[in-house]
């Protein structure tokens, strides 16, 4: 009988991670339209968070384990008074940010929303600033902040172009805590071998299951998940600044690596046997294009692939409004992703299962012409029977096109269609929205009613001149780069 042992040669570090941690040392931020677009999601991003803030089912999750705690040069949480370490602020920034499914997204074979990883970029940031002055050193800038948000877009979102997680089962959040871990330790000095150790151990951590996304466990726990993400890239980051070894081939270590653990099949075949070895595809490398490309939510707080269908359905509202219960059906047309991910049938049981259910949002924007974050609350929802009247009658049927035109890299649609029918037998028209306002498509048109947004949300936390402040300052590119990252911070303190 001959005994098995293993080769114990220690590899190189996985291409992949070298191709990571090459991109955030060396890659020169460049383009302007990335940078512009950066100081929109910036904006865009600490507005969504300051409107968290009026919902306690958020806020009860914030502020220090321990009452009382006083950190030096702590890490600020925007809209509140908080003063943390840069690991639980990195959480609590990434927990309002993403409560009320309300900023920017990337859709391709993996979906997400890049800007979760600003909770982990801002507090390591306001941290080093403050530590910097405090030193007699120069303080971070904001400049440092928006080509680090570019370079955390860029790694999850190419990540994400040719490798779904979703399929087996994984959570996007792994591709946050990826790119948090990467820029951060870059924010912290990390050279080559302390950045590749960090993104070594994202992999090694167990990762996050969708199973609180989906029906019948959806819940508030994909309302925190990228914060948890972000801050456990600072926390990384920091371990490997402390000299802690890497784990060179955790992608591709035969039987133990993350490859043959938790990406070598798919759910079709989860119950025969594993498929062949897979590993990540990439169709480019790391440059500026997600960020240039990434979609704003500027109309609703709602899952992005139903965002065109709340579109299309408030247009007919004018239509419908004083014939509501005279509707024998309603058609939704989609894509493949959007019935894979939300469409649901029935009860509803809180307000993370309502914002990911495409016949809830349709509902509520043809009974109500809008749709806002108050819309998916219990209170609400109980309110108006109408809402489950009018899901009963909904059918979500795919269009093929709207599916292939989803996945193509010069079109990146998110299409949806809605025609209501009446019970005499008349119809409104067959409404389609093919890209969301918040599409690069519709930049022009969107970016005025993001500003909007950003000063509407702005407004639920401060006074009127401290709002004209900020708002001036984040419209002024050069203005905004220059200013060092505490100084920015102290002005969403209260």
């Amino acid at each position: 009988m001959s005994a098995t042992v293993d080769l114990n040669i220690r590899p190189d570090y996985d291409r992949v991670l070298q191709d990571i941690a090459d991109y955030v040392l060396d890659y020169r931020v460049e383009s302007a339209e990335a940078l512009s677009t950066a100081r929109y999601c910036l904006m865009d991003t600490l507005g969504c968070g300051l409107l968290a803030l009026r919902f306690p089912e958020c806020t009860k999750h914030l502020g220090p384990i321990v009452e009382g705690t006083v950190v030096p040069h702590g890490a600020r949480v925007p809209g509140t008074c908080f003063r943390l370490d840069p690991v639980k602020a990195a959480w609590d920034i990434g927990c309002t940010v993403r409560w009320l499914d309300y900023n920017d997204t990337w859709l391709a074979a993996e979906w997400g929303h890049p800007s979760d990883n600003l909770g982990g970029i801002l507090a390591v940031a306001d941290h080093l600033s403050q530590k910097r002055v405090a030193a007699g050193e120069a303080p971070l800038t904001m400049r440092v902040v928006l080509e680090s948000m570019i370079k955390v877009h860029e790694i999850q979102g190419v990540i994400a172009l040719e490798n779904s997680f979703n399929r087996v089962g994984l959570d996007h959040v792994l591709l946050v805590k990826v790119a948090s871990t990467a820029v951060c330790a870059k924010l912290m000095g990390a050279d080559r071998e302390q950045l590749l150790s960090a993104l070594s151990h994202t992999f090694v951590d167990g990762q996050a299951l969708r199973t609180y996304r989906h029906a019948p466990n959806a819940g508030s726990r994909k309302s925190w998940a990228a914060g948890d993400a972000s801050s456990r890239g600072v926390r990384l980051a920091d371990i490997a600044m402390r000299g802690e070894m890497g784990i060179p081939s955790v992608l591709t270590a035969r039987q133990w690596g993350f490859y043959d653990v938790l990406f070598s099949h798919t759910n079709s075949d989860l119950e025969t046997k594993p498929a062949d070895r897979c590993q990540f595809s990439f169709s480019q490398g790391y440059g500026t294009y997600v960020m240039e490309n990434v979609l704003f939510k500027i109309s609703f707080p709602a899952e992005f692939h139903g965002q065109t269908a709340c579109e299309a359905a408030v247009s007919l509202y004018p239509q419908v409004k004083d014939r509501l219960h005279e509707i024998a059906k309603i058609v939704i047309a989609t894509q493949e992703s959007a019935i894979r991910i939300i469409s649901k049938v029935g009860e509803l049981t809180n307000p993370a299962d309502r914002d990911h259910c495409i016949q809830y949002m349709t509902a509520v924007s043809l009974a109500f012409g809008n749709l806002m974050a108050e819309h998916y609350e219990d209170a609400f929802h109980e309110a108006h029977p109408i809402i489950d009247e009018l899901r009963a009658k909904m059918e979500v049927v795919e269009d093929e096109r709207y599916t292939r035109e989803y996945l193509k890299a010069d079109k990146r649609s998110i299409a949806n269609a809605v025609q209501v029918f009446f019970r005499d037998g008349s119809s409104t028209e067959k409404v389609a929205v093919e890209y969301p306002i918040g599409h690069r498509r519709r930049r022009a048109e969107g970016i005025p009613l993001l500003e909007e947004k950003f000063k509407t949300n702005l407004s639920t936390r401060f006074v009127e001149r401290r709002c004209a402040q900020l708002l001036d300052l984040c419209r002024d590119q050069v203005a905004l780069e220059r200013t060092p990252v505490h100084r920015f911070m102290d002005l969403f303190m209260i």
